[in-house]
């Protein structure tokens, strides 16, 4: 058996009847020209023989009494592999808007905590001939980092399935029921462990605390970074939210995105910021609700650590202007750039603060009381927001993958608005795409799909003022080739597609 962390269980108490804490994700597949099987059946023995390499899918909690200290996860030795694998037919004519609308309805079910906590669906009778999978796990039980460890084991980078090491023989019980001599025990080890943990960390801390109340010793000069407004202002996305879900994924390419990080000498990661913050721009400006402060978003930042494929979560997160207040395209991206640069180097700073598992035993009924009364009172709708919304971006695979012989198109996350942010904008890499995922409560963000829709025009708008500021004047002696070197990239066809097959909260920024 194994304790949950902090942070796992954190995920457990933030759960309402209005937010479920799964994240997932919706994956466009081809089958081969010449298949001839049922995929249903070859996707669910593909992954019933691979289950046993991933802790979390068969695993189960285990509750204390009263809540005393964090749940365990412990064995299931009955995994029902039908009940967790489904499948789904889309209403004719099967348009990319109806798999939309369907995936929206599966995420804003709940994960029945007596089994564990993951569910696929494959989902068939799109008109384009495809098939589609839809996932999601508790974020309890994994984050975007770890994802990355599933997606490597379930997938695979041949049409033909590799052979891995087979399941080990079952052995039943091999958890023993939690006694009150075993809950006893594990509570005394559990707080030994943080004490020690505790002061195991305090020159981490003593060195943190320094290094953001001292001036450096080199200059003597304070080098605080800057901080993004502390009251973002309230928009439609900060109120509280319903259960209901509405989903919307589209496909941009990479290399345009690398293209403008180049010029203008900024980080992939601030170009989708900027293109998002276009999106929420125009989108309240129409809406006659543009403020006259920037938004702020969330964006959540791994901490794993290179070769690190446990399922527990290791996040922080940075509040990070949106620039919103910019009209200016280039300007924006470089205040984005900036506030990116500053929330990093902070960061950075107070990292050894961040020490883990160190809270007290009985915080479980606090913690689900304070969240309870939050959700009551409808707190989300009077307090100011901590940022407006969580825009996450999750380094995928850049080369194509195979799920049981069917190719892997498109890889859209699909995570967790909250109360206060009712809109979440999660992007996922794959292959030369970058698959934007956005979720959103269904009451307050009805039209979705066409904020949604304006993600292509704002990399159009964003792209042709960077290559107007960046890139030199051709004359008309330069020659083909320089007109070559300015030319801006194709682009790609608007369409909407849903994609991953892996879950992508969390995100390394």
């Amino acid at each position: 058996m194994e304790q949950l962390s902090e942070q796992d269980a954190g995920f457990l108490y933030l759960e309402t009847p209005e937010t479920p804490q799964h994240v997932g994700g919706v994956s466009l597949v081809q089958l081969p020209p010449d298949y001839g099987g049922n995929f249903y059946d070859d996707y669910k023995r593909h992954i019933a023989a691979r289950m046993h390499l991933i802790p979390l899918m068969h695993r189960k909690l285990v509750a204390l009494p009263f809540d005393i200290d964090h749940p365990y996860w412990t064995e299931d030795d009955a995994v029902d592999v039908d009940y967790h694998i489904r499948q789904q037919t889309l209403p004719s004519p099967g348009r990319p808007s109806q798999l939309e609308e369907l995936v929206g309805r599966l995420h804003s079910n709940f994960l029945d905590r007596s089994r564990p906590l993951w569910e696929f669906y494959v989902i068939q009778g799109l008109e384009s001939g495809q098939l589609a999978i839809y996932t999601k796990i508790h974020h309890a039980a994994m984050d975007g980092g770890a994802s990355q460890h599933l997606m490597t084991t379930m997938y695979d980078p041949t049409p033909v399935p590799r052979q891995l090491a087979p399941a080990p023989p079952k052995r039943a019980h091999a958890d023993a029921p939690l006694s009150v001599p075993a809950v006893l025990r594990g509570l005394a080890e559990h707080a030994v462990r943080r004490e020690i943990r505790a002061l195991q960390a305090v020159p981490d801390v003593l060195k943190a605390l320094s290094r953001i109340a001292l001036p450096d010793a080199g200059t003597l000069k304070f080098d605080r970074p800057k901080l993004p407004p502390l009251r973002p202002p309230r928009t439609r996305f900060n109120v509280a939210i319903s259960s209901q879900r509405a989903f919307a994924a589209r496909s941009l390419p990479l290399a345009r995105f690398k293209r403008i990080a180049r010029l203008a000498d900024v980080k992939l990661n601030d170009v989708v910021l900027a293109v998002c913050s276009a999106v929420l721009r125009g989108y309240l400006k129409d809406h006659g609700e543009l403020p006259r402060s920037t938004l702020t978003a969330m964006v959540p930042v791994s901490l794993r650590e290179a070769g690190d494929t446990q399922s527990a979560n290791q996040n922080a997160a940075i509040l990070c202007s949106l620039a919103t207040d910019v009209a200016d395209p280039v300007k924006r991206l470089a205040a984005i750039r900036a506030s990116t640069g500053d929330q990093k180097k902070q960061l950075a700073n107070m990292r050894d603060l961040l020490v883990p598992d160190l809270s007290l035993m009985g915080t479980a009924p606090v913690m689900r009381g304070v969240v309870d009364l939050y959700r009551r009172a409808r707190l989300a709708d009077r307090l100011p927001p901590l940022a407006n919304l969580p825009i996450s971006n999750v380094p995928g695979p850049p080369v194509p993958l195979y799920i049981a012989g069917a190719r892997l198109l498109t890889m859209s996350p699909c995570s967790m608005p909250y109360h206060g942010q009712s809109l979440n904008i999660t992007v996922e890499s794959y292959c030369d795409a970058l698959d934007f995922g956005l979720v959103a409560c269904r009451r307050t963000v009805p039209d979705l799909a066409e904020l949604a829709d304006r993600l292509l025009p704002a990399l159009d708008e964003l792209e042709a003022a960077v290559l107007r500021k960046f890139t030199p004047t051709v004359t008309a002696g330069s020659g083909a080739a320089a007109k070559a070197a300015i030319a801006p990239a194709k682009r790609a066809p608007r369409k909407r597609v849903a994609p991953s097959a892996v879950p992508a909260t969390t995100v390394k920024g």
